[in-house]
């Protein structure tokens, strides 16, 4: 089992949900447990805020006591947008992953140059840099699922948008599977469950089995997610949210 797979993936798929035109909800926190076969192993959290022109996402990854014990886990990927310009969470500017994940660590950086075409990609690790050309309407991972959180998601259908994931920009499907009942700590909702298509290095190894369910009502929480890993699968489940004003 790759536990640093089971932990970041789980950071990246919290994120997406709502309906085309509801009000955005910011600032909002949302606190994931997440587990492997019945058995917890970390938390993750999805935070966006505010500030002048200036949306941020921030998302966590940390490891639980006993886990940290052989494995430590604690990842942090901050992302910032123009929030004036494109729709929400607003246009990619810039964007940190920094990874503790047992004896490896990561630390990278994009900065988008959108009028430019161009994404700036540092490894701060090795110094690797790379120019990468992009589509103007290209977005990182994370603000990637805010996006499709003010979309239409109707049974049946998908969405397609830019992303640009580590140093590759590639065209992703987002699909939208079908409804269900769930029981979460909102209660008993109604949900629809989608699956986006992203194979995101060192989160999903190659694995591609995502599935996300989000409240179906204008707030379209994202309530559950389960990715598949090496050995069976992670869930992530939402135990606590604070909405935005």
């Amino acid at each position: 089992m790759r536990v640093h797979a089971v932990l970041a993936a789980a950071v990246v798929v919290l994120c997406v949900g709502s309906v085309a035109g509801a009000a955005p909800k910011v600032p909002e926190k949302l606190v994931y447990e997440l587990s492997w076969a019945g058995v917890p192993v970390g938390t993750a959290t999805q935070e966006v805020a505010d500030e002048g022109d200036v949306r941020t996402i921030v998302s966590t990854a940390r490891s639980n006591d006993w886990l940290s014990v052989f494995f430590p886990v604690e990842d942090r990927i901050v992302s910032s947008y123009d929030r004036h310009r494109a729709p929400f969470p607003g246009l990619a500017r810039h964007y940190r992953l920094q990874t503790r994940e047992g004896n490896r660590r990561r630390d990278r950086e994009i900065v988008f140059e959108q009028e430019r075409g161009v994404a700036r990609f540092t490894d701060h690790k090795t110094g690797e840099k790379v120019n990468i050309p992009i589509p103007l309407d290209t977005i990182d991972v994370y603000g990637s699922f805010y996006y499709v959180r003010y979309l239409p998601l109707e049974v049946g259908t998908s969405h397609h948008l830019n992303i640009l994931d580590s140093k590759r920009q590639r065209l992703i499907e987002v699909r939208v599977l079908r409804k269900e009942k769930l029981k979460t700590v909102l209660g008993e909702v109604e949900t629809i469950v989608i699956q986006p298509l992203v194979y995101s290095e060192g989160v999903f190894e190659g694995k591609g089995t995502v599935h996300i369910w989000l409240t179906d009502d204008e707030r379209r929480i994202p309530v559950r997610a389960r990715t598949r890993v090496t050995v069976g699968s992670v869930t992530a489940t939402l135990v606590e949210r604070t909405p935005g004003k």
